[in-house]
């Protein structure tokens, strides 16, 4: 039994309105190609991309806080409508907060995933925090939620599920692929 200081996932869930995230490990498997020009090449999961669709046909907030700045990244999220693009940040803190501020929520509305541990600080002040089934094990132990799926291979679109499903929402949105 959860007790009142300490809220089930399922609790935390029903009150996310903005979803962040790390990049490398979470929306990739995390491997990264260096190009000869110096650019960077990564794999996207479309499953991860229907979701944040979805999301964002909720009404809903995303955005990626990540270390490494990357055109590839910043391609794929314009793309996918986030509204938050934090890359080659040294300070995540600063952006996570900023990120809180320009979207009008407070912390405990905010889900993060991660997979590492430049992660740990922005999960410890999530209202839910999630780490990727192939997270490090230090970003794992401080989770609220675990996803099955690795980092690249459907991770964000598990949370996504979690909580539209926590929220009572997902069925009405899913409504129209399903016809």
């Amino acid at each position: 039994m959860t007790s009142p200081s300490r809220p089930s996932v399922n609790e935390r869930a029903v009150r996310i309105k903005l979803l962040l995230m790390d990049c490398d490990g979470v929306l990739t498997d995390g491997r990264i190609w260096i190009l000869q020009d110096g650019e960077d090449q990564k794999a996207f999961n479309t499953r991860d991309g229907l979701g944040l669709d979805i999301w964002h046909h909720a009404g809903l907030k995303s955005g990626i806080i990540s270390g490494r700045h990357s055109s590839a990244v910043e391609r794929r999220a314009r793309a996918l409508g986030m509204s938050f693009i934090h890359l080659g940040v040294s300070h995540k803190v600063n952006a996570f907060e900023e990120s809180l501020s320009d979207a009008g929520v407070a912390a405990d509305q905010v889900a993060y995933i991660g997979d590492d541990l430049n992660d740990v600080p922005l999960m410890s002040r999530s209202g839910l925090a999630v780490a990727v089934g192939d997270g490090s094990d230090d970003v794992v132990a401080r989770a609220h939620y675990v996803t099955q799926a690795k980092g690249g291979a459907g991770a964000v679109r598990e949370v996504i599920e979690l909580i539209l499903k926590a929220q009572d929402r997902w069925s009405g949105l899913i409504a129209e692929y399903l016809q």
